[in-house]
């Protein structure tokens, strides 16, 4: 039989607390919201009838908190697929309307030097700070600039090129190596 002050457990419901009054079989009993239930003595476990109890309870309940708290602190870090691990970073958009605000009064030829100008400055940024990869992202078009871009990228002795990863890129773009050891 429970009594006031036991600590009890449901049999069906995640729901415990202490008994806080015993009316034949009904048993109202406070969870540790400070809410009440009522149950009938049949629907309830006995956990404990001594405070003892209620403390190891509360220590342990201490010790589970700590440990959530000492797995949370541990930083994960994001693991890098093999294949995103070569991925270049380096990405140099060469159609006209990122490079210039307006392409009024500009010829064909103008906008193609323009393009040309700022993939030759980036390669050379490119080899003076050590990147490895890089993509040029030129468009389809009628094959021009890319054409004209392989005729650049030809001159450098080392660079190698080729097009672009196809599921990022498309083929409007290449990609391309630099060796930092070969001697210019």
């Amino acid at each position: 039989m429970m009594k006031k002050g036991d600590i009890v457990e449901t049999i069906d419901d995640a729901i415990s607390g202490t008994v806080k009054r015993v009316s034949g079989t009904t048993i109202t009993i406070e969870d540790t919201d400070g809410f009440e239930f009522q149950f009938e003595d049949n629907e309830l476990m006995l956990v404990s009838s001594s405070k003892a109890l209620d403390n190891a309870i509360y220590d342990a309940d201490i010790e589970s908190v700590k440990k959530e708290k000492e797995s949370s602190k541990r930083k994960t870090v994001p693991t890098v697929k093999p294949k995103e691990r070569h991925v270049p970073k380096f990405e140099v958009d060469l159609h006209i309307h990122q490079l210039t605000d307006s392409t009024k009064g500009m010829t064909n030829f103008d906008m193609m030097n323009l393009q040309l100008d700022t993939a030759r400055r980036q390669l050379e940024f490119a080899i003076r700070k050590r990147i490895p990869k890089m993509v040029f992202i030129h468009g389809v078009g009628e094959g021009v600039l890319r054409q004209e871009l392989e005729t650049l990228l030809g001159r450098y002795n080392n660079v190698q090129f080729y097009d672009a990863d196809y599921k990022t890129y498309g083929i409007g773009a290449t990609e391309v190596r630099i060796f930092q050891n070969v001697e210019l």
